[in-house]
Formats: C-alpha cells, structure tokens, sequence
C-alpha cells in the first residue's frame, strides 16, 4: 500500500483514480482498466470490499494493479486526506472515474453539517476534481469522467435549501444532486485552463450499485424492474474506456448510453454553473473553517 506509483517515464500504462470503486459499475471500471495493465486507485468506504478487489485483481493474473483508500467520501475532511494520499502516491493521473453515491431514505446531515447526498454525491466530486487537478496536469491526455444523469430533466438545485431541511426524499435529494454535477461539470470546463477534458455521463439503468441502504420493499422492487429492463455493468461502462483511451479534443463532453448530448441543454447552464460553484466555495471554506 505505501509503494508509490510509477511516474510517465518509467511505465507505460495509465493511473486511474476510480471513487466509488468497491461496487457496481465503478468497480466493473477498476477491475477492467486494471486487466488492461493500467495502475488503479480505488476509493470506497468498506474495507472488506476494499480487500476483495485487491485479491480479485491479484488472483486474475492482471497486468495492471489495484490500490485500495478507505475513506468515508461524504466527508469534506476525509476527501481531503484522500486527496493527499492519492496525490502521494502518483505523480500523474490519467483519468478521474466519479461513481461515489448512495440513497438515503432519511434526511441525514454528516459530522460538517451537510446533507449526506449533497456531501457524497456532489461535494466529493467537486473536491476531488479540484484536488487532484495537479496531478492530471502531468498528463498529455487527462479526463475527468463524471457517472451521474447528465440529460436528465427532472430535478433542480434548491438554492435556498441545499440541505434540504425541509421537503427531503430519496428522490430529490438524488435529483438535486445530479443537476448539481451537471454543473460542476460546466464550471470546470469553464476555467481558464481545465487541467482536464471533462466527460458528463449517464449510463442509464443499469444493474448496478449497493441496495443495502433502501428498505426491503423498495430493494425488491428496484431488483425486479432491474431484471426486466435494465442494462448490464459491462454494457453500461464500456463507453467509459473510450472516454479513457481516446478523450475527445473538446473541454466538455456529454453523453448519455453512448450518445452525445448537446451543451445548450437548460439544465447545463453556464450561469447556473457559476453560481453553484460560488456556492460550494463558500460553503467548504466554512466548513473548513470551522473543522
């Protein structure tokens, strides 16, 4: 765990940085860009599921390896060390793969204050973006690929709620939180100079994920309707590696199941994005602040 990884020159293959990286479609992500040789660092919060992609990794004869951080990624402080450790260990990255989330049934603030959704799903994409912005830089063809629901409609930011103290769902909370990576999306391309093409993705639905923290009666249901009409992990990840291998020339890219979306979408609107991102400055620099 403490070996670093290896730099440009003295390996050929790609560093990847997958969050989310134990369960369903981001660790379908990490075992394959693994078994294509490249170095991978997964990032999740269960260290048993942690191990048992190292082992599986290992025991299949890989050509690339799997490095495994357990962090809790709905805290703004654990990031940050992520951050620090990934950032350690390489002195590139090749690719950012943003699977991390998890529905809540209940309205749950972490330890910082934030509306756990809000926290895992978005926040920890926005800080893992900037954070590890350095070392992308390091490479000739750097991408950010951000799993969320880019082309969907339904949902918005509540701008004056965040937190969503008052009106939480399941469903909201995932809706606000996927309209909100649309626009970090946007207001990343937007800097002056991205240190990464970044990719907006959508997958559909897919067979995929961790159910455990739904009811039973919902779990049962999301299994069934998956059975019937939903996508394979393999199916649903596999426009991921071209983003990986050959990024498009473009700072923005969005895509859903494979096809590609146009950036005048309402909900990619560029002065919505600069006002999230102002947002979200202010409210990690409290939380900061007060840690």
């Amino acid at each position: 765990m403490g070996d670093h990884l290896p730099n440009q020159e003295e390996h050929s293959s790609k560093v990847i940085v997958v969050s989310g990286g134990t369960d369903g479609m981001g660790r379908a992500t990490a075992l394959a860009r693994a078994k294509r040789g490249d170095d991978v660092i997964v990032i999740g919060s269960n260290a048993e599921k942690g191990q048992r992609i190292v082992a599986e990794t290992r025991s299949a004869g890989a050509r690339g390896a799997v490095h495994f951080i357990r962090a809790d990624l709905s805290s703004i402080a654990e990031t940050g060390r992520v951050i620090e450790e990934v950032s350690a260990r390489t002195d590139r990255i090749d690719a950012l793969c943003l699977f991390a989330n998890r529905q809540s049934p209940q309205r749950v603030l972490t330890d910082e204050g934030v509306e756990r959704t809000f926290a895992l799903y978005y926040l920890s994409r926005y800080l893992l973006g900037q954070g590890l912005s350095p070392r992308m830089r390091s490479s000739p063809n750097g991408v950010i690929v951000n799993v969320a629901g880019v082309g969907m409609t339904k949902g918005s930011i509540h701008w004056d709620d965040l937190h969503l103290s008052s009106g939480y769902s399941t469903i909201a909370a995932q809706l606000q939180a996927g309209r909100a990576n649309d626009l970090l999306g946007v207001a990343y391309a937007a800097q002056p100079e991205p240190a990464a093409r970044y990719v907006l993705f959508h997958p559909g639905f897919t067979r995929s994920g961790d159910l455990s923290p739904l009811p039973i009666a919902a779990r049962a249901m999301i299994r069934a309707a998956a059975f019937i009409a939903a996508r394979s992990i393999e199916a649903a990840i596999e426009p991921i590696h071209g983003f990986i291998d050959t990024p498009s020339a473009e700072p923005l890219m969005a895509n859903d199941r494979g096809k590609a979306l146009p950036l005048t979408l309402p909900t990619l609107d560029q002065a919505n994005a600069e006002r999230l991102a102002l947002i979200t400055r202010t409210l990690v620099g409290d939380v900061s602040s007060e840690s």
